[in-house]
């Protein structure tokens, strides 16, 4: 144990720690829109849950960072399904969830919580496995762990703060939505797939998609909200 801290590389240790406290608002975003329609008694567990989930997802998703990143289409794919995830955390149906329990509605958190930080996690994790390959072999999975386990508390704490803002600031939902649909876009547009139109790899294509994607979740969300109101009223 002596040898392997003697060892360890601590400039590493610093970088994916920083990294994770810098990546972490995405994440307290989400778990806080996740929560936000669960019962008071059940906001803690649905956050303490959906972040561990996440953070073990995490592990697995940097273990393989590099070739998932290569896979054709996969941060397209996972682009569409951050903003369907955007648009659901917007207008939630609320007349699907009238007979669901509140366990269910809980599990129902947790995997949006997961679903959505491993779609996003997808361009975050190759900064954590970049930090990480300063350090010795044998060390690298470790130092991952370590600074994705330092992490946990900002990210909960952030996304317990977020939760209160939230209850007293509704407003802020339509800004977390947004700011999925951005992430979204950005996420389309950097896939391998477009490698081949040269157009795609500018910045202004960059931030072309990912306002693109904020003004979709935004739209569709709001209109998708006025039909759920609109029959909860019929």
């Amino acid at each position: 144990m002596l040898e392997f801290f003697a060892t360890l590389h601590w400039g590493a240790v610093f970088q994916i720690i920083i990294i994770d406290i810098l990546l972490g608002g995405d994440n307290a975003v989400v778990i806080a829109l996740a929560c936000r329609n669960l019962p008071p008694s059940q906001r803690v567990r649905g956050v303490l849950w959906g972040t561990a989930g996440a953070i073990v997802l995490r592990v697995v998703l940097i273990a393989f960072a590099v070739v998932l990143l290569d896979v054709p289409l996969l941060k397209f794919t996972g682009g569409l399904l951050l903003l369907w995830i955007g648009v659901r955390l917007l207008a939630p149906a609320h007349d699907a969830h009238e007979n669901v329990k509140p366990a269910d509605k809980l599990l129902s958190a947790i995997k949006t919580i997961i679903v959505a930080d491993a779609v996003m996690s997808l361009d975050n994790v190759v900064a954590i496995a970049g930090a990480a390959e300063a350090a010795e072999q044998q060390h690298r999975l470790v130092l991952v762990i370590f600074g994705l386990v330092v992490s946990i508390p900002l990210i909960v704490w952030g996304s317990q703060l977020i939760l209160k803002l939230l209850d007293r600031f509704p407003f802020i939902v339509l800004f977390g939505a947004a700011l999925l649909g951005w992430i979204a876009g950005g996420l389309m547009v950097n896939d391998p797939a477009g490698d081949r139109w040269p157009i795609l790899d500018t910045p202004a294509a960059e931030y072309g998609m990912s306002i693109a994607g904020a003004l979709f979740v935004v739209i569709v969300g709001y209109l998708l909200k006025r039909r759920n109101t609109r029959r909860a009223a019929v």
